[in-house]
């Protein structure tokens, strides 16, 4: 037998990596998940994790491996997710994979989730099929920050996203802000929207731009949920995204802290357009607990949230820590004195300042796409991740 490499291991799992990224729009709220079957240096099966109640991606490499006449015994299966050891919408995957009979299974990261939580791969190990862990474990990170954080934490992973001048302004003194940025990001932008599982916004977005918030300039099948925050009810019953969230024929959520809004005449006739009224917790203001928005969104499988949003609710969530990651598009143009892209409490001192490390910089079209995020909160992600070796 051609002996496996470290270099080998890793060309394998990004190829594994490659097939999860394939199903980036499609899985929520599962994870993303590829499998590659392999032997003698040739793929011998490989699949990615299908839409929810589908086949897991470990089921669709051994189907394929299967259709292409080949036995998967004595060869090394590489996924990017620990296999499942439990019954959810489909069976156990490690047990089809014991059953197969791979010499070695490859996986680049550990699965939090309390029902499985390192159990697939004792499984496998128990069984004499040796397991090795951790390779390509941030890249496969990168991928499922989401679903790790909800099963780690329990609450989603949220970026908000901004377009904003060389000047930090995301609209001029008049409000005005279509367009700073040029089309290409802003079709990179629909393309968050679309592997996120909900689109948030509030009510000052609402009422001065009256957002559709559906995916537009990327294809995809599956389109996000959409979500206001909206303190006092006050959302006008013609809001576009009403109409738009129809037409995808997803639900929309209105976050409210007003008592009497979830039992109003308004909510009744919203719920017959697919919309759902969440009276939350009063924070300051009177204001929407934030907090435990994020829990409740937790709770109810939301793994990524992405945030379009006026500066008020984005500084908020800031504020509250809401918010994980920055999405930041930069236009090489200066505003002058307009509007700031977050409204933030003013600090005296920079020990206060809030940080965050760059994870990624891209040039898109004429503009930058810069993301930034919370180190300490990622580190966490990275240590839920990471499998004990046996």
């Amino acid at each position: 037998m051609t002996a496996i490499t470290d270099t080998d291991d890793i060309r394998w799992m990004r190829h594994a990596l490659a097939l999860a990224r394939s199903v980036m729009n499609t899985t929520t709220p599962n994870p993303r998940v590829g499998c590659v079957i392999v032997r003698e240096g040739r793929v011998i099966g490989e699949g990615a994790t299908q839409p929810p109640g589908g086949p897991h991606a470990e089921i669709c490499a051994l189907r394929d491996a299967s259709a292409r006449g080949e036995s998967v015994a004595g060869a090394t299966m590489y996924v990017t997710l620990e296999p499942c050891s439990h019954f959810g919408r489909t069976p156990p995957c490690v047990d089809a994979v014991v059953a197969a009979q791979p010499a070695r299974v490859v996986v680049a990261m550990g699965d939090p989730n309390p029902q499985v939580n390192g159990r697939g791969l004792a499984r496998l190990r128990a069984a004499g099929i040796a397991v090795s862990t951790n390779v390509c474990a941030d890249e496969a990170l990168e991928i499922n920050a989401g679903f790790i954080a909800r099963m780690s934490r329990g609450t989603p992973w949220a970026w908000v996203k901004m377009a904003t001048s060389l000047d930090g302004r995301s609209a001029l003194h008049n409000g005005v802000s279509q367009w700073i940025t040029g089309q290409a990001a802003r079709a990179d932008g629909h393309a968050w929207r679309a592997r996120s599982c909900i689109v948030l916004t509030g009510m000052g977005t609402i009422l001065k731009d009256n957002p559709r918030l559906n995916v537009r300039e990327v294809a995809t099948t599956r389109a996000p949920r959409r979500a206001v925050v909206d303190a006092a009810f006050e959302i006008p019953e013609d809001a576009q995204l009403f109409e738009s969230a129809q037409a995808d024929g997803v639900e929309t959520l209105i976050f409210t802290a007003n008592t009497a809004a979830e039992h109003s005449d308004k909510a009744a006739r919203l719920a017959q357009r697919n919309v759902r009224v969440i009276t939350l917790p009063e924070a300051e203001g009177p204001r929407v607990d934030l907090p435990a928005m994020m829990r409740w969104l937790g709770s109810h499988d939301i793994n990524e949230v992405h945030v379009e949003a006026g500066a008020g609710l984005g500084g908020a969530l800031l504020s509250a820590g809401c918010i994980d990651e920055l999405l930041v598009y930069l236009a090489p143009v200066l505003l002058g004195d307009a509007a700031a892209m977050l409204r933030l409490p003013l600090i005296e001192h920079l020990e206060h300042a809030r940080r965050f490390e760059f994870a990624d910089m891209v040039r898109v079209g004429a503009d930058l796409r810069l993301r930034a995020r919370d180190a300490n909160r990622w580190n966490a992600l990275r240590q839920a991740i990471t499998c004990a070796e046996n």
